[in-house]
């Protein structure tokens, strides 16, 4: 690897698998000091077993209190990655009011409470790096059956575009990653419920462009240039890496 992250700290959310985990390992890799964040101790204690100088820490970023009194034992985070998230199927009338409330909360308000916490530090650092996980199932494009997840995964480039916006003179700089269908735990379980587990994975292969899924070390790669100072001009954008879905 290139070391695009040495001497730079970063905090990954929902890095016990998945994107998350692919993310933290990558960071690690340039060179990052890496604190991986979940509320699956099995998935990090393995992950620290593979990889013992990436630092683990049980943290919920839907609990407010948990994140505030975490980010006060830490003196430096230059690099916020959001991975939280959840996938609802349905449309408007399958979504029930505790539908909506969910998915809010673990797909925006952890995102909320996570930039609210860090950027202050980032601020007195005068400068900072947050990459927020949104889909392109959101303000992008309308998919069948994602409706409050689009909805959610739609207010994510909201708040991006408006982090970006209020701390541009503050060196801060903020973007979102758009992934399509990316070959993951949560993916494979979504597909595992399914009725029949075999045409769902078809289906969802058929619907991409390309013809394949994407990987989480595919998504990976370009938050490594978005937390780099490859991308120090790079601020209030989202970068689809759908494998040409939303075209």
């Amino acid at each position: 690897m290139t070391n695009k992250l040495k001497d730079k700290v970063a905090l990954v959310t929902a890095a016990g698998q998945g994107i998350g985990k692919a993310t933290a390992i990558a960071f690690h890799n340039e060179g990052a000091k890496v604190i991986a964040t979940d509320i699956n101790d099995k998935t990090l204690n393995e992950l620290n077993k593979e990889y013992p100088k990436i630092e683990v820490k049980n943290l919920d970023s839907t609990n407010k209190n948990a994140i505030k009194d975490y980010i006060s034992t830490i003196s430096k985070i230059d690099i916020l990655f959001n991975a939280v998230g959840f996938v609802h199927h349905g449309t408007i009338l399958e979504c029930e009011e505790k539908d909506w409330d969910f998915s809010s909360n673990v797909n925006v308000k952890s995102m909320y409470f996570m930039c609210k916490a860090i950027l202050p530090m980032m601020v007195k650092q005068n400068g900072g790096s947050i990459i927020n996980v949104s889909s392109c199932a959101s303000s992008l494009k309308g998919f069948p059956n994602r409706f409050v997840y689009g909805t959610t995964k739609g207010a994510v480039i909201g708040l991006t575009k408006a982090i970006a916006a209020d701390f541009v003179k503050q060196n801060i700089r903020c973007n979102s990653i758009a992934p399509g269908t990316v070959f993951s735990p949560s993916w494979q379980d979504r597909v595992n419920q399914s009725p029949d587990p075999i045409q769902a994975k078809k289906d969802f292969i058929a619907r991409q462009p390309m013809g394949r899924l994407g990987t989480a070390e595919e998504i990976a790669a370009v938050a490594v240039y978005l937390a780099s100072d490859d991308a120090t001009f790079t601020t209030g954008t989202t970068i689809s890496v759908d494998g040409g879905i939303s075209i």
